[in-house]
């Protein structure tokens, strides 16, 4: 994340100062600070932890330092024995501590009676519900700043590409606007590499703080699954809610594709995102209905879209000719041209409207990428921008790095993809299989330390949709990546196996695929896209597919 450029921390405060100075229109964070101080009352007689100073707040024990406060959250493994630690590495600097847990778990075994540490400690069982605004009050105390206006993506596909776009389209119309996501934190033209789509809430909130200072307008950024499980984003001013679609990743750490679902249907419920305004489905996805009962129940304005013509959707793209250089669509649309924001209905129903047509043109490849489009414009019309506008600026946008990214060569077609799951995968197929006149190769392998059950699924994925396969390994973390293509490789057949070669090196995979490549062929590296690492055994080496590509392609002669 990006680092402060104003540090708060050159002050010290008190939470009492912060229920005092707080925005009394943030209700939530009023009531849930008097709870707290209520019930830090009851447990320490001889100081009001009220009026202790502070410098700032921690999440991570190692950070803390001299009277800090310290939130002690819960493991997802659960593990008491872990949160102890970090309790008795954060206690001998912070003020107090904050804790998730209940204490009577982290010390039942009798090792540590809870009354010999050195700084009080307040059990907040539901904190997650406002830590989010709890440390934005904070770092507006000293400087308050106004937040952008923040645009939120959601999916298991297609989050980077529209958060990317919707932070161009408004940028290329005058506003500042930045990204928060897995390519990358920051404006625009300067991205910092982020280890976590959605980081904790400390980090997330520090980054919107920084941005503010920045004075961005806008911005756009990528909500996981994870994230919005876990509440990191509690507190993000969030205007515009998007919904890409829903397929199989991340079962090892959901119990199954309802509770993903579940996870992904937060970001549209207003009682977590009090600024919601407008929620923008993608109508096509089979998940959609989740979203759709969401922000209907939320009282959105609900705008969807589709590459269906036949479906009544607010933005649908009909007449779709794709080519090498982007595709020509026609925007079908009821939403009136001007001002926008401000003219939702708060329904889908759009029978009622009058339609009409706009020609769009676009530089990005791939018939996903026409929904991914699609999404970005609706978010633009919410936030205020006319469509005859959007239309006119669409020619200039560009494609995220590592999604649909073509590596320049003499002949063949190459491309980079970030395409990790078996859906995007086939989708990513499927859209090249129309422009190839040769045969379509895919290079891919499957992650360690993650959802095994997936690994056949992608490997019949790509079968599916290319004419050759390379399998070979993606970040096989502690895994062996032998392992990982054994699982890849279950319940293939004879004829699939004729058209499959197994490399486990990536570098050598890449290779092999450009020599063997013939000139009308196209070649998707996928898996990795931006990544410009390789994790083995808890060590990240430097691994850019289209770095290595590009080398590969010289070696050959064929760039």
């Amino acid at each position: 994340m990006t680092t402060l450029t104003s540090s708060p921390s050159t002050h010290s405060v008190t939470l009492q100062q912060l229920l005092e100075s707080g925005d009394r229109q943030h209700s939530l964070l009023q009531s849930s600070l008097t709870a707290l101080l209520a019930a830090a009352d009851n447990i320490s007689e001889d100081v009001s932890v009220a009026h202790i100073p502070f410098a700032q707040f921690r999440l991570d024990s190692r950070h803390v330092a001299a009277h800090d406060v310290f939130v002690l959250l819960k493991s997802q493994t659960g593990h008491c024995q872990k949160s102890r630690n970090y309790l008795l590495q954060a206690a001998s600097q912070a003020a107090f501590i904050l804790s998730e847990i209940d204490p009577s778990d982290l010390f039942d075994d009798g090792q540590l009676p809870a009354d010999v540490l050195s700084c009080p400690l307040i059990y907040v069982p539901h904190i997650r519900d406002f830590l989010g605004s709890l440390i934005q009050a904070r770092l507006q105390y000293q400087q308050p700043s106004r937040l952008p206006t923040v645009v939120a993506v959601t999916g298991t596909n297609g989050k980077t590409t529209i958060s990317q776009l919707v932070a161009q389209l408004t940028q290329l119309t005058g506003m500042s606007s930045a990204v928060m996501g897995t390519a990358g934190n920051g404006r625009l033209g300067a991205l910092v590499q982020a280890s976590h789509t959605t980081g904790d809430a400390l980090a997330v909130q520090q980054f919107v703080y920084q941005m503010a200072l920045e004075k961005a307008e806008i911005l756009a950024l990528e909500a996981s699954s994870h994230g919005l499980d876990q509440q990191r984003l509690q507190g993000v001013p969030i205007s515009v809610a998007i919904y890409t679609n829903l397929s199989r990743d991340h079962l090892d750490y959901h119990a199954d594709m309802a509770a993903y679902a579940a996870a992904k249907a937060r970001l549209f419920d207003k009682t977590h995102f009090p600024s919601l305004t407008h929620a923008i489905i993608n109508i096509d996805d089979e998940y959609a209905q989740v979203m759709l009962d969401m922000a209907h129940a939320s009282g959105l304005t609900v705008w969807t879209y589709s590459l269906d013509a036949s479906k009544p959707a607010t933005f649908v793209a009909t007449d779709i000719t794709p080519s090498l250089e982007g595709v020509k669509i026609t925007l079908q649309t009821d939403i009136a041209g001007g001002d926008t924001a401000d003219k939702g209905t708060g329904d889908t129903d759009t029978g009622h409207k009058e339609s009409r047509c706009i020609n769009i043109v676009s530089p990005l490849l791939g018939r996903f990428n026409v929904a991914n489009l699609l999404a970005a414009i609706a978010a633009a019309a919410a936030l205020g921008m006319s469509l005859e506008r959007i239309a006119k600026i669409v020619p200039q946008l560009q494609g995220a790095v590592g999604r649909m990214q073509r590596v320049a060569s003499r002949d063949g077609c190459f491309i980079v993809d970030y395409a990790h799951t078996p859906d995007a995968l086939s989708q990513v197929l499927a859209s090249l299989r129309t422009h190839c006149e040769g045969q379509l190769w895919a290079v891919f392998g499957c992650g360690g330390d993650r959802d095994a059950g997936k690994r056949p699924l992608m490997a019949q994925a790509g079968l599916a949709g290319a004419d050759r396969v390379i399998l070979t390994a993606d970040n096989p973390r502690t895994e062996d990546p032998e392992a990982i293509l054994q699982d890849m490789q279950a319940g293939m057949s004879t004829a699939q196996y004729q058209r499959t070669h197994i490399e486990p090196a990536r570098q050598a995979a890449i290779e092999y695929a450009v020599m063997q490549a013939a000139p009308n062929d196209i070649v998707v590296i996928a898996g990795k896209g931006h990544e410009t690492y390789q994790e083995i055994n808890h060590v990240r080496y430097d691994f850019d597919d289209s770095v290595v590509l590009q080398q590969a392609l010289q070696k050959a002669g064929r760039r």
